[in-house]
């Protein structure tokens, strides 16, 4: 079609020459649709309806024809130089203004987009064009829905590509009067990062005056322009946020439609310029990383007080790229409003991965500062009920679909603290950290359960901090481990029975007696398979006969558990593969003073809440052994030792996980003589569990569903422990054994 504009024209013309033809056909269809606005009355017929739309693509066809024709490369032919002389993008943005003709801001969104997206020379470092650009974005609609949001995200994903190209085109497009002015009030200097001001404005005269390299009050030949410009072009500037690419695109982001991806992809294409001075100019010149966290603090806030946490549960996975969940699921209130939350904070997190390094710490701090500290502490430290509840479901949801490290990393300090030594009964740990602790062990168990989920979130996440401030800081130089003692020789010898209040004689007789007496071994020197077994045995056979019921349903033997429990083991040592831990614990120092040992804080609630798994709701003891499970699949070998090693001779006054299941057994035994028909009800409740049996309420249900419980997880602990030794090496072609021994 080009090729037939210009054979036209030169038809037309006779001899004349074709540039002179083309920049008179141009000059002929600017007049006509100024003409436009003189000769018309009528105000109500749509521009679209006018000749407007064809003249202003006309001119766009001369502009990229003749930039076709042009020998030298790089220059501006006749036409783009009386587009820029003569300030008709500025002028056309005074017409989208006044939205006459109805729809004529569609009209110059749409021509502003495609003239600096056809044409090939460098526009956007002239004033006559950034400085108009800047005035159109900011007519853009306030609110979601706006009749042009399509014809500006159209502009914003132009820019956003020429940025990519040339990063200092970014300045160009951001600055503005209202920064100078800030600038210069506050004593700040206006120079721009080198490699941007190196390209400071073109005159747009081209009358051969020296283009300055930095920002010292009005740009080059603004003055010139001003003299042309319209008293209401001016008035652009006033009252408006500066950078106005930001706001747009965040403004757009907000969309209802797929307006709203473009607009995110447009805006992370931003944020991954490629050149440090862009991203530092970015960060300390716009409001760009407050921005995008300040919409997430208020999407944060526009959801309901109170949002049930299964609720959130079945909101996992959104994405930004698809924030709303799949239309044929359950709806709830504020469920809309939820997965714009989720959907957001996926896309913040997204940001954080791809983003330039400058760009990215400054959006993590903001995060961190705004939106942890700020807006979602204060939930956490709630004393409502209801506000605890939602703001850790909502934590737990955010964690699980975070995957940039740095965030992460923010994460783990918001809610860990930094302190790596080891803890103390009675110190005084990092304010939020204290509290979750305590919400593990809540009055609401609502709340014990959420926590302790969010616990388990945390557990799986690829950052050593989080397990060395939980755990390992308290088990580095095995201070569990009883200086000086003589090893013991049986498994009796090991577990103190005797010496335990609970394992009186009157229990021993009533017929609880450990089936396998293995002999010990140092826990530093497993020869193989027969180590294994043992502690396979010790597991296995801490159920006593009469509280074990699995063996009369199918499919509930400890080898069902063996196969899930590899590839739990395999995902976590892959996670921690790069953490470097030792393959062996420790050996002690006899020389290194003996510190009082302490499980810290988390530990502790732990094993607190397995001790009463008798007297706990069944979905508690669910999560608790869940936790517990999740932190003995760690492959360093302290923890190995300390919750699956039932050999180790334990510091006076220390407890691990073995013995906290002993103490348990002995307290059941007792219980279970005070319990008529125990062994029926006991497995009527299992079946109840498994959808078998009626759910009919008995006598001690809790007490039998904790049983259960017990008899599932000793069977879990031993099949981790299978497919973990040797710790070092999971790979050990072993196969699991019948139920109750290897």
């Amino acid at each position: 079609m080009l090729s037939r504009l210009g054979a036209l024209l030169q038809e037309a013309v006779g001899a004349r020459e074709p540039s002179i033809d083309l920049l008179q056909a141009f000059v002929e269809h600017w007049k006509g649709i100024t003409h436009y606005y003189i000769e018309s009355t009528d105000e109500n017929t749509p521009a679209k309806k006018t000749d407007i739309p064809w003249r202003l693509k006309q001119m766009l066809d001369i502009l990229v024809y003749e930039e076709q024709q042009q020998v030298a490369v790089g220059e501006a032919g006749p036409c783009l130089e009386y587009l820029l002389q003569h300030k008709i993008l500025e002028t056309l943005c005074t017409l989208g203004k006044a939205e006459f003709p109805p729809g004529m801001r569609q009209q110059v969104f749409q021509f502003f987009s495609k003239v600096l997206a056809q044409v090939q020379h460098p526009l956007l470092h002239y004033l006559s064009v950034h400085r108009p650009v800047q005035k159109l974005l900011r007519l853009g609609g306030t609110a979601p829905g706006s009749v042009t949001e399509k014809e500006e995200v159209q502009l914003t994903t132009v820019l956003c590509s020429k940025i990519q190209q040339d990063p200092e085109l970014l300045a160009y497009i951001l600055e503005g009067k209202k920064i100078v002015g800030r600038k210069k009030a506050c004593g700040e200097p206006t120079a721009l990062p080198k490699d941007i001001a190196s390209h400071r404005d073109k005159d747009c005269s081209h009358d051969g005056a020296p283009a300055r390299p930095q920002l010292d009050g009005e740009p080059c030949g603004a003055q010139a322009l001003n003299s042309h410009m319209p008293a209401e072009t001016e008035q652009l500037d006033g009252g408006t946020a500066e950078s106005n690419l930001i706001t747009s695109l965040l403004g757009l982001c907000q969309s209802k439609s797929r307006v709203a991806l473009k607009a995110q992809e447009n805006l992370l294409l931003l944020v991954s310029v490629a050149s440090p001075a862009a991203a530092t100019y970015l960060v300390q010149s716009s409001p760009c990383c407050p921005a995008i966290v300040q919409h997430l603090c208020q999407l944060y806030r526009s959801m309901p007080v109170f949002l049930d946490p299964a609720d959130i549960a079945a909101l996992e996975g959104i994405s930004w790229r698809l924030p709303s969940a799949p239309s044929d699921e359950a709806s709830f209130p504020g469920k809309e409003a939820l997965a714009a939350f989720l959907g957001w904070f996926d896309y913040c997190d997204h940001l954080i991965t791809e983003a330039h390094t400058v760009v990215a710490d400054a959006l993590v701090k903001a995060v961190a500062e705004k939106f942890f500290v700020e807006t979602l502490q204060p939930q956490l430290l709630h004393v409502s009920e209801q506000s605890i509840l939602t703001s850790t479901a909502l934590l737990t949801a955010m964690l699980r679909q975070l995957r940039s490290p740095a965030l992460l990393r923010e994460a783990a300090a918001f809610l860990l603290g930094t302190d790596r030594q080891p803890e103390a009964p009675r110190d005084n740990p990092h304010a939020l950290y204290a509290h979750l602790i305590g919400h593990c062990d809540h009055l609401s168990d609502e709340i014990s359960i959420a926590t302790l989920r969010l616990f388990e979130e945390l557990l799986q996440k690829p950052h050593e901090g989080i397990i060395r401030s939980l755990v390992l800081r308290n088990l580095e130089g095995r201070p569990y481990v009883a200086w000086g003692s003589p090893e013991p020789e049986s498994y009796e010898d090991t577990l103190d029975l005797e010496e335990d209040p609970y394992f009186t004689d009157s229990f021993l007789d009533s017929g609880f007696q450990p089936r396998a007496k293995p002999r010990l071994a140092p826990a530093t020197s497993y020869d193989g398979k027969t180590a294994v077994t043992e502690i396979v045995n010790s597991f296995l056979c801490l159920v006593p006969e009469e509280a074990k019921t699995s063996a009369f349903l199918e499919e509930t033997g400890y080898d069902t558990y063996v196969h899930d429990a590899y590839g739990l083991f395999q995902e976590c040592s892959s996670r921690v593969a790069s953490w470097g831990w030792p393959l062996t614990p420790t050996p002690l120092d006899p020389h290194e003073p003996e510190r009082p040992f302490f499980e810290g804080h988390f530990l502790r609630v732990l094993f607190d809440r397995m001790s009463r798994i008798l007297d706990q709701p069944y979905s508690l003891n669910l999560q608790v052994t869940s936790v517990l499970s999740r932190l003995a699949l760690f492959p360093h070998p302290h923890i190995h030792e300390y919750l699956l090693d039932p050999y180790i001779s334990l510091a006076p006054g220390c407890r691990s996980l073995f013995s906290v299941l002993v103490r348990v057994i002995g307290d059941l035994m007792q219980r279970i003589q005070r319990v008529p028909q125990f062994p029926g009800k006991l497995l009527l409740v299992r079946k109840q569990l498994t959808g078998q049996a009626p759910g009919e309420q008995l006598d001690h249900q809790t007490l039998l569903q904790g049983v259960v419980v017990l008899e599932e997880f000793c069977k879990e602990l031993a099949a981790i422990a299978f497919v973990k030794f040797p710790p070092h090496d999971p790979r050990q072609n072993l196969s699991p054994a019948p139920e109750g021994q290897v």
